[in-house]
Parts: C-alpha cells; sequence; structure tokens
C-alpha cells in the first residue's frame, strides 16, 4: 500500500485536493496554518494513504507547523509526493518545489489556480515544466475536483518514477556537500545528497536527526570551512548562495515556460482590496462586517430559528418523553432525571444551536470568500503597537468558533516569545461555547439590542487582548519583532457544498457536547441539586449545589450577581461554557428560555447582567484549552497563569463595569 506525502505552500489548494483525492473532509482556510498536523485519509481508488502536510514555504522549519513537514521527511517513509503549485505565484512555490525534488522521491505536480493566473494575463505551459523538471504537471482545479482523475492515475506509476534532479551550487558549496555526504553513514534512510544540502541550509530538524545518533563534530567542521570560504570569496551564508542559485534556476524555467500580457488588467480582487485593506478605512469596514454578522446571527435569522426549535423542545418534545415515561411506569426520580434535569440542561442549551450554526455559516463564507486574511492584514498595525504581527491575530480569529484549534494555530508563528504570547491570549476571543449564555441574556435584557450588545462582547474580548499583549510584551515576554506575511487569495464566491461541509465541521463539535460532555454534566448538577446533607429530594436551596455556590457568594456580590445560583453556573463553566446555562435551566427549574430569561429577569438588573456576561467572556478558560495551552506550551506554570491571569481580568473589569455603573444610576 503507497503513502502519498502531498505537500505545498499555504493557500495553494492543498487540503481541497485532499478532500477530493480521499471524498472525506478537511477544514480549508484561506491563510497559513489551517493544517498544523498531518491528517492522513485513504485514496479513492484503493492504492493507498494520502498524508496532507501543513502548508509550508521551505523545509528549513521557522514555525511549529513547518518542523511537523522536516520531522515527516527525515523519520517516516513515503512513496512519493503531490507538490501543489499556484499557476499565478509560480515562481514563489517553485522554490520549495526545486527542495522536494532534491529529495529524489517520486513526484507529481498539481498546477493550481490555472483561471486565477489567466485573468491576471499569465499563461503558464505545463508540458514545458514537465520538460524541464523531468516530472508529471497536471493542470488542476483543486475546488472542483478537475484534474483529480489524471493524477489518480499517475499515482499507480509512482514506485517506478523516483527522479534524478540536481542543482549545480557552485565549487564551493558542491564540494561541501559531497565532504558531508562522505561523512554520512551508509545505513541512512533518506538520501544523502539532500541531507547535506539541508544541513548547509541549516534545517534544525536534519541537524538534530544526523546529531542524535552519528558523530556530527567532522560534519561540523566541513561546515564551518564552507562558511568560512563562501563569506570570503562571495560574502554571503550557504543558505543565501543556495538560494540564490535556485532562484536563477527559477527565473529560467519561469523564462521558458510562462507568458505575461504586458498590459496586466486590473482584476475585481485589486480593485476590493483597495478599499478592504485601506490603511484607513480597514478596520471600520472589518467592524461593520462582524456587526452585520452579529445582525444575521441574533436578530435577522437566528432569533426566529431558536423561538421555534425551543417551542419544539419545550412542548412535543418533552409532551412525547412525558408520555413515554408514563407509558412504561417510570418512577418519579427517573422522570425527574429526564425531565428536569437531561431535557433542562440539554435542551437549555440546544435552543441555541441555529444561532450557532448561521455565525459558523457566516464565518466559513468570509473565510473561502477570501476576507478573512485581509482582516489579519488589516490588524497587522495594530498587533504591532503590542508587540505582535498579524500572524497572530489569525489564531484569535480561529479562537470565535473554538479556542482549542485557535490555540493550536498558534503553531504557525516562528518566534517563541510571540507564540507563546498568542496562546496566552487567543482564550479570551469569545468562542461558540459562549453564545448560548449571550443569548441568553441579551434575550432577558437586551431584546431591542441584542446585535449591539454581542458584538460589544466581541470586541472587548478583542480590546483586553491587546491591551494585555502590551503589557506582556513590555514586561514578562519581551523579545525581538518578526515579520508578517500572509497570503491573499483572490475573491472567489464559496461553493454551496463546501461551504456547507466547513458550517458542519465547525458546528458538529457543539452538537457532540451537547450529547455527551453536557449531557453527563446535566446529570451531574441535577443530582446535586437533588441532594443535600439531609438526604434525597431536598429543597433546591438546601442542597449540595447551594452549599458549592454558596462559598462563592460574598466573592461575587461586588460583581452584581452574588447569588448561589450564579455561583454554581459559574463554577460548571470551567468544563465548558455552554454548561452555565444548563446549569441554570436546572436551577431555576424551566421548562424553556423563554422561561428562564423570564427568572433572570427577576434576579439580575440590565447591568449585573451584563457584568456577568463579561465575566463569563473573561474568566478562567474551559477545560479543553486548559489541557490544550499545558500541551502546546509544555509548560504548567504558563498553564496556570492563563487561568489565573485571566480570572484576575474578569474579575477586575466585572466589578468596574457594575461599580461605575451604579454610581452613575445603571
Amino acid at each position: 500500500m503507497l503513502n502519498i506525502a502531498l505537500i505545498g505552500n499555504p493557500n495553494t489548494g492543498k487540503t481541497s485536493l485532499f478532500n477530493n483525492l480521499t471524498g472525506t473532509y478537511q477544514y480549508v482556510g484561506n491563510w497559513s496554518g489551517v493544517t498544523v498536523e498531518k491528517k492522513v485519509g485513504s485514496i479513492k481508488n484503493k492504492l493507498g494513504n494520502l498524508i496532507d502536510l501543513p502548508g509550508i514555504y521551505s523545509l528549513s522549519p521557522l514555525s511549529k507547523d513547518e518542523a511537523v513537514v522536516s520531522h515527516f521527511f527525515v523519520n517516516e517513509t513515503f512513496d512519493g509526493m503531490i507538490n501543489i503549485v499556484d499557476a499565478a505565484q509560480l515562481e514563489r512555490n517553485l522554490m520549495l518545489t526545486l527542495q522536494l525534488l532534491e529529495f529524489n522521491k517520486s513526484m507529481i505536480i498539481g498546477l493550481n489556480m490555472v483561471d486565477v493566473a489567466k485573468r491576471r494575463g499569465i499563461s503558464v505551459d505545463p508540458a514545458s515544466i514537465s520538460k524541464i523538471l523531468q516530472v508529471p504537471v497536471i493542470p488542476i482545479d483543486a475546488r472542483s475536483g478537475k484534474g483529480t482523475n489524471e493524477v489518480n492515475e499517475l499515482l499507480e506509476t509512482i514506485p517506478q518514477s523516483e527522479v534524478e534532479f540536481e542543482i549545480d551550487y557552485g565549487i564551493i558549496i558542491e564540494d561541501g556537500i559531497k565532504n558531508i555526504m562522505t561523512l554520512l553513514p551508509s545505513t541512512l534512510s533518506i538520501p544523502k545528497r539532500w541531507t547535506a544540502i539541508q544541513i548547509l541550509e541549516g534545517n534544525k530538524e536534519v541537524i538534530e536527526f544526523i546529531a542524535s545518533s552519528y558523530d556530527f563534530s567532522k560534519i561540523d567542521q566541513v561546515i564551518k570551512i564552507t562558511e568560512a570560504q563562501l563569506n570570503s570569496e562571495q560574502g554571503v551564508s550557504p543558505s543565501k548562495w543556495i538560494y540564490s542559485i535556485r532562484k536563477e534556476v527559477i527565473s529560467k524555467l519561469i523564462g521558458s515556460s510562462v507568458e505575461k500580457e504586458s498590459n496586466e488588467a486590473v482584476t475585481l480582487t485589486d480593485r476590493i482590496d483597495r478599499f478592504v485593506t485601506h490603511p484607513i478605512l480597514g478596520i471600520p469596514i472589518f467592524l461593520v462586517t462582524m456587526f452585520l454578522m452579529f445582525k444575521l446571527t441574533f436578530d435577522w435569522l437566528g432569533l426566529p430559528l431558536s423561538d421555534a426549535l425551543d417551542g419544539f423542545l419545550s412542548g412535543p418534545v418533552t409532551d412525547w418523553l412525558t408520555n413515554g415515561l408514563n407509558a412504561i411506569h417510570a418512577s418519579d426520580f427517573i422522570k425527574a432525571v429526564v425531565l428536569d434535569g437531561i431535557v433542562a440542561g440539554v435542551g437549555g442549551v440546544l435552543v441555541f444551536v441555529p444561532q450557532i450554526f448561521i455565525l459558523f455559516l457566516l464565518i466559513s463564507f468570509l473565510e473561502d470568500f477570501g476576507y478573512m486574511s485581509r482582516a489579519a492584514l488589516v490588524m497587522d498595525r495594530s498587533m504591532e503597537m503590542v508587540g505582535l504581527t498579524g500572524k497572530a491575530f489569525i489564531p484569535m480569529i480561529i479562537g470565535f468558533g473554538c479556542n482549542v484549534p485557535g490555540v493550536m494555530a498558534a503553531r504557525t508563528i516562528e518566534q517563541p516569545r510571540e507564540r507563546l504570547l498568542t496562546i496566552l491570549l487567543t482564550p479570551l476571543m469569545s468562542c461558540s461555547a459562549r453564545l448560548p449564555v449571550y443569548a441568553l441574556f441579551v434575550g432577558a435584557f437586551f431584546a431591542k439590542n441584542q446585535a449591539i450588545v454581542v458584538f460589544s462582547l466581541y470586541i472587548l474580548g478583542i480590546v483586553v487582548a491587546l491591551v494585555l499583549a502590551k503589557v506582556f510584551s513590555s514586561t514578562i515576554l519581551k523579545g525581538e519583532f518578526s515579520l508578517f506575511v500572509v497570503e491573499l487569495p483572490p475573491y472567489r464566491m464559496p461553493q454551496g457544498k463546501a461551504l456547507f461541509r466547513s458550517t458542519w465541521d465547525k458546528g458538529k463539535g457543539f452538537i457532540r457536547k451537547a450529547g455527551t460532555f453536557i449531557f453527563g454534566g446535566s446529570v451531574v448538577i441535577w443530582l446535586l441539586s437533588y441532594m443535600g446533607p439531609s438526604g434525597l429530594g431536598v429543597s433546591m436551596d438546601d442542597s449540595f449545589l447551594a452549599m458549592i455556590g454558596g462559598i462563592l457568594t460574598p466573592i461575587l456580590a461586588p460583581l452584581g450577581f452574588g447569588t448561589w445560583q450564579a455561583g454554581a453556573s459559574l463554577l460548571t463553566g470551567f468544563l465548558a461554557k455552554e454548561v452555565v446555562v444548563s446549569a441554570m435551566n436546572i436551577i431555576y427549574h424551566v421548562p424553556n428560555a423563554h422561561s428562564l430569561q423570564g427568572i433572570l429577569s427577576t434576579q439580575f438588573s440590565a447591568l449585573s447582567a451584563f457584568s456577568f456576561m463579561v465575566f463569563v467572556l473573561l474568566y478562567v478558560p474551559c477545560l479543553a484549552t486548559v489541557a490544550t495551552i499545558r500541551k502546546e506550551t509544555g509548560s504548567a506554570k504558563w498553564t496556570y497563569f492563563s487561568v489565573g491571569y485571566a480570572l484576575v481580568i474578569a474579575y477586575i473589569l466585572a466589578l468596574i463595569i457594575y461599580q461605575v455603573g451604579s454610581l452613575l444610576g445603571y
């Protein structure tokens, strides 16, 4: 069975091709870092497995996701490669192609986005590229699947089509390569020439791989001699010299394979970007886009759908379950567990599924359309002022869906300091799990201004993250700035199927949690509310849940919600933020969201409700996010810090909002 590596620059359509060749679905986004680990799928023709590797610009890793690729090359066996290149960005893409060809594994080049290149006045001759590089070059459309049949047919020839590709790097480098090759062990499982070139380029993964098993001291001497000779004669380092030679090879290839119109037309993408990426207009456009997104989610589309689902769950579904339990003569205890625990807890969260899916649909649309990468570019100037780059904003945007993949996406950031800072700040982004809490409270207290209030919470999370970035980067995480490079793909109308699958991929996790994690949590919460020191079936105020929540009452009182019910609900939110709503449904023993909102209007004021939402926005990350932070940082200290600082900031801001608001008469 074959193992085929799928590799290319970020945003070349690599993961789209993976989906078409395997018939599976992986998340596709218009920025680097969407694939942060390798993904494996079975090729449709059953030839073997396709391995989707993170998008990279070079085999010499700068960031953690790029290191995944180099680690794969030196530690795992595979039979061949599919290299995806963007026909509209051929010169930049071919730099990686040359590095891959030097590995001497059989390879197929998928020439994607030929249509985009044509619109830009660029005509590419695949046959000419194929003749020069001596590998098959297949024009494809990764989004629609065009060209995948030809790729599938060529995969069958991969075991017999190993290539021999070499670039002459000049006397000094070639001598260095030969000398290193003589020092490499005969048992080496990866090509010796490629290994020597990567060592001279400074590929840390390759160097560590060789040094971990063999004596590296003699190789190190060769490196130093080569560096000294090249610096003396050419005034450059080996890595820069190798890069310049590859540039010459690419220039010759482009010259014989690509034709450009002398008067390149201004594209629609260029015209839109004049406004969207404008240094002054860019941020207002981003804010208006976000506001319209929340207006659709909470007012125009989401609210009617959520109300309809709420009525269905609290009406027909509850009636069916009640009749079914009566028919089997279930005990009062079982009826209470099902109706007061499971239905109230899980159903109380599920009513907000329409709003969550609408939000995910809109985010997916903006991603597939090509806008989100522009948002990161626009935010780059603001991020620079606080010690970050626009690249850090990409994990934060991903964090709007879920903080876990947002934290993982920080792997794309090269500088360790910036990566750590981004990991610490991403949980401040308002994820979808917080959305049910917002929807519950804005429906009860801000019915006429739901979108504005939720919009303000999302903006508050961003502002707090930027302020803390400035504080942390000036104190505990000082360091150098890095450069920000982001792909700006052409604007494209998203395909319906891809849009649906992307929305479902984001939203199914919420439903899965409702059916498992929230289900179990609701039963536990109900049992704690049903039991107390005096036994079973106690009054809610005398339950274990009330005792636990009561511990927090004096601490939360200055924030405007000093009740045991609020304290108990917030404690459950550490497991998952959605469970806050489940806990409230169980505590207040209500049949639907409208009834709960009615009760909350007597327990909170508009001011204390807003203070509560701010606290939920900022206080401790959920358990899954904490575990991911621990994994990504490899540090218990920074994990505890991420929990501690968030709790302190949440308390301070909620305190200021409630106390200042009270003084102003709200």
